[in-house]
């Protein structure tokens, strides 16, 4: 029969999936023989089944009776007795740390007879119906489900009748009456009267916890902290201890090292003469735990005591909950405590250097997305700021810029030296050059897997989107938000971590970590401020360095220019991933690809080629040059077709208005033949028509020139005794017939251009897996494939049937709300659906090819639960955005460490 309740003394801190966070660690307090109260903790095991059966499992109840006597013979004390009652407090504790979970009831076990038995137990009335009162406010609240602002207004007007300001003012008399009150309260409410039985108050108690596992908030909680619902919580039940005994008791809060520094030392609150709740709740200004010294020494030296023990067993910062009652102390929760992201970072290097941990057990301290949060530029904090509007963080970071409305306008300005925010009601492939130019962007529409929010993530730009109260006028070029006008040029400022947008310039500076990633230790070590950054930045740069030589996976990036690549190269990156060609075609040089479409016959389109080449090959030469001795994988033109083309509605309306006006001329001839192709060429859903390898093949000359472009950079650079590696990527390959064609006719061109130089250029010729059939024909491919390169974007898109642009406005929201998706598959990747292609497009493809070099260049290669499954996976590299390597760094350091695994140069 399966155990559903288990003592304090029955457990230990690896339990926490049975007796929850807060269960496990008192059970190894008490292995550790430190003064906690006696109780016991009901399992997950039994919540699970209440929110199968719906109700307690009998068993439970029964069990709860065994413990519970164990209990009373160890405090000498009965639930419910008349003379020394024994009273309970009731929490709740699941495996994670969950706020949005059922609060505290303590005192329960009190009646309108065992208040009397406290109060002789404990030589004070006050004390008694002080607790008795606590208990009907918090069981009111947290069990019955009463607006806590009845027991709140009856507390208020109690004090004000008796002109006092605090509770611990009131006088036993009063509180008699305000527990009255109360229980009137409850009974208008409920329709029945308190409950007077111990033991149906424990009952209830325990069931509302298993209750509140489902409640709005803490599924609100488990939704953004990614934590699955089927955990269930344990219910943790325990003898009260009293700090509300007088003076010489009292109840607190302490860390054993400072959680927003790091630093060791004397941290925490202290009330006196107060129970457990009072300190977080803030209802009086507690004293610094230095203060107890000089109260009760003898307390505060084991208070001391029990802190550099804990530390120590757990080898890391503890958060620690105590009681003093009557000079007695007791320990009534440990945890490692939470931190800031800086604090992460010193406390794990200071453990390593106090020798309580090994660098490995450091680097699994910290993580990606905590150097994420020490990455992003900053508002200034002193700075006077006036808020325009809110919309939705989607790229953190601080921006301020002169408003712009268009491409022209953004470059115009940024070629001016004035630093811009592109705003657009929406971005599209189309608004890369203002955003390129912009310091950020900021959308009317679209949510964080919009085109603006992922091409912002990977640029490391702040971006704002979905600010919905904005009216944006193109046309007049301004942003109306009530009676407040910005207009063209008009300075606003964006925070991409909380979405607020101000009116005016807010001062930005770097993050020291900032400083650090892109200057250098010396140099950011030289801008520090104070000791707390310079030690800062130094943890930083140890854990990085430390992760560096740990992780089997290698760390390019997506990078489309030299700019890009240099940037990365100098955060970390180990080569390019993934060199988005079509982004060279775009602005100036659309109108090339507009005549090769257009193009009447093969002379004419050769034509156009020719005055691409040079463009193309200076591209190259420009990216592999930042990138020597490198491997830089270039990926052929991938996008719709439509994405060079005007829009099909706007030149139908263009020609048809010139027609109704009699214009004649060269132009108008030109826009109905532009207008017969975009016609010819429109698809209804372009994102899976004529695209990638497809527009390859209907467009040979295309491939050709780029494949010819690239070899002929290669020859020149290595005429400079330089040493590029570029690798030709295929895009949105589904069978190997497509990749044959493709990679005989570039081996063709690489070996007429090597033969006319003199050398031989052996190029790697790979492809993307970006589609459900090519991973699962991974092996019949892999025949044509140096390597495959994962573009885990297309491949989620393909296999979830999702439009990323349009998904998420549209019903991610309902998907979150329903359990269906607990976070987007566009920022992590789905493990058991598209992982599971990746796993065997690996498995496949070296099936046939054992050696065969597999990355991922989608958005997924820079987040970091995602690095993490391409570790476990097997694959050689992840590509990210410049900005993010070197949290891909960190991730893939501690992928390996968490796993065992040594280093590698693959």
């Amino acid at each position: 029969m399966t155990q559903y309740v288990y003592m304090f003394s029955d457990g230990d801190k690896d339990q926490k999936d049975l007796l929850g966070g807060k269960g496990a660690n008192l059970a190894e307090m008490v292995k550790l023989g430190l003064p906690v109260p006696p109780g016991f903790t009901i399992s997950t095991d039994a919540c699970r089944a209440y929110l199968s059966e719906g109700k307690v499992p009998p068993e439970v109840r029964v069990e709860v009776t065994r413990r519970l006597r164990e209990v009373e013979d160890h405090i000498d004390r009965t639930l419910g007795d008349s003379e020394e009652p024994l009273l309970l407090s009731v929490r709740s504790g699941a495996k994670f740390s969950m706020p949005g979970m059922m609060e505290t009831v303590l005192n329960v076990g009190l009646n309108d007879d065992t208040v009397h038995a406290l109060a002789d137990f404990a030589g004070d009335e006050r004390f008694a119906w002080d607790s008795y009162r606590r208990l009907i406010q918090m069981f009111g609240k947290t069990v019955l489900d009463i607006d806590s602002e009845l027991f709140s207004e009856a507390l208020d007007a109690r004090k004000s009748e008796a002109g006092v300001t605090s509770d611990v003012e009131l006088d036993v008399e009063q509180l008699r009456t305000l527990v009255k009150e109360y229980k009137a309260i409850v009974e208008d409410a409920t329709g029945k009267p308190f409950p007077q039985t111990p033991r149906k108050q424990l009952d209830m108690a325990i069931e509302a916890v298993f209750r509140s596992w489902n409640t709005e908030r803490a599924m609100l909680y488990r939704r953004r902290e990614r934590i699955p619902d089927d955990l269930g919580t344990a219910v943790n039940v325990q003898a009260m201890v009293f700090g509300n005994l007088g003076e010489t008791s009292g109840t607190g809060v302490c860390f054993t090292r400072d959680p927003s520094s790091g630093h060791s030392g004397v941290y925490g609150d202290y009330l006196p003469n107060a129970q457990g709740e009072d300190v977080v709740a803030g209802i009086r200004n507690t004293l610094a735990l230095s203060d107890l010294k000089e109260r009760d020494r003898d307390a505060y030296r084991e208070l001391r005591s029990a802190m550099r023990r804990l530390e120590t067993h757990y080898r890391d910062l503890c958060d620690i909950e105590f009681t003093i009652e009557r000079g007695k102390l007791w320990m009534l929760q440990t945890r490692v405590g939470k931190r800031t992201a800086a604090a992460a970072f010193r406390v794990a290097t200071q453990l390593v250097d106090e020798q309580l941990i090994t660098m490995d057990e450091a680097l699994e301290r910290v993580t990606g997305e905590q150097l994420t949060n020490l990455l992003f530029p900053q508002f200034d904090k002193d700075a006077v700021r006036q808020l325009l509007a809110t919309g939705m963080g989607a790229s953190p970071g601080a921006a301020v810029g002169a408003v712009a409305f268009d491409n022209a306008s953004a470059t115009a300005k940024a070629a001016e030296g004035v630093d811009v925010v592109l705003v657009r009601r929406e971005t599209s492939p189309e608004d890369l050059p203002g955003m390129i130019a912009a310091q950020g962007v900021l959308t009317a529409r679209g949510g964080k897997t919009s085109h603006a929010a992922v091409v912002a993530r990977g640029m490391g730009m702040c971006a704002v989107v979905g600010a919905e109260d904005l009216q944006i006028d193109v046309a007049k070029k301004t942003i109306t938000v009530g009676e407040t006008v910005v207009s063209e040029g008009d300075v606003i400022s964006i925070d991409g971590k909380t979405g607020q947008i101000y009116l005016g310039a807010v001062d930005v500076i770097d993050s020291p970590v900032m400083t650090y990633i892109a200057d250098g230790l010396e140099a950011a070590q030289a801008k520090a401020e104070d000791d707390d950054t310079r030690e800062l930045v130094a943890a930083v740069d140890r854990l990085l360095q430390h992760a560096d030589a740990r992780r089997r996976l290698r760390v390019r990036t997506n990078a489309d220019t030299g700019e890009d690549a240099q940037r990365a190269r100098d955060r970390g990156a180990e080569g390019i991933g993934l060199c988005r060609t079509e982004h060279q075609f775009l602005g100036e040089r659309r109108e090339y690809i507009e005549r090769v479409i257009l193009a009447e016959d093969d002379e004419a389109r050769a034509s156009v080629m020719a005055e691409l080449l040079p463009l193309q090959r200076a591209d190259f030469v420009e990216l592999l040059t930042v990138m020597d001795g490198l491997p830089a994988t270039i990926r052929l033109i991938d996008p719709p077709l439509h994405e060079f083309l005007p829009d099909l509605t706007e030149l139908t309306v263009k020609v048809e208005l010139a027609k109704a006006r009699g214009e004649e001329g060269p132009e108008l001839e030109r826009d109905k033949v532009l207008l017969e192709a975009v016609r010819a060429t429109h698809e209804q859903n372009p994102m899976l028509g004529l695209r990638g390898v497809r527009l390859g093949l209907k467009y040979p000359g295309l491939f050709a020139l780029q494949i010819r472009a690239i070899a002929e950079a290669v020859v020149e650079l290595r005429g400079q005794g330089k040493d590029p590696q570029p690798e030709i990527m295929v895009p949105l390959i589904g069978s190997r017939r497509e990749l044959h064609l493709v990679r005989e006719q570039g081996l063709e061109i690489l070996q007429e251009v090597g033969e006319a130089a003199g050398m031989t250029l052996d190029l790697p010729i790979g492809c993307m897996i970006e589609l459900p059939r090519a991973a699962l024909t991974a092996e019949r491919i892999a025949h044509e494939a140096d390597f495959f390169s994962f573009g885990t974007n297309d491949l989620t898109q393909t296999t979830w049937g999702f439009s990323r642009d349009d998904v998420e406005t549209e019903f991610f929201t309902t998907y979150m709300e329903n359990g269906v998706l607990a976070v987007s598959p566009f920022e992590t990747l789905d493990g058991i659906g598209v992982g599971e292609l990746v796993r065997q497009g690996v498995a496949g493809g070296r099936k046939t090819k054992p050696s065969l070099k597999t990355g991922v260049c989608g958005e997924h290669g820079g987040d970091p639960e995602s690095i993490h499954f391409f570790h476990e996976v097997g694959l050689d590299y992840v590509s990210c955005s410049p900005f993010r390597v070197p949290v891909a760094r960190l991730e893939a350091g501690r992928a390996a460490a968490m796993n065992g695994v040594g280093s590698s140069t693959a």
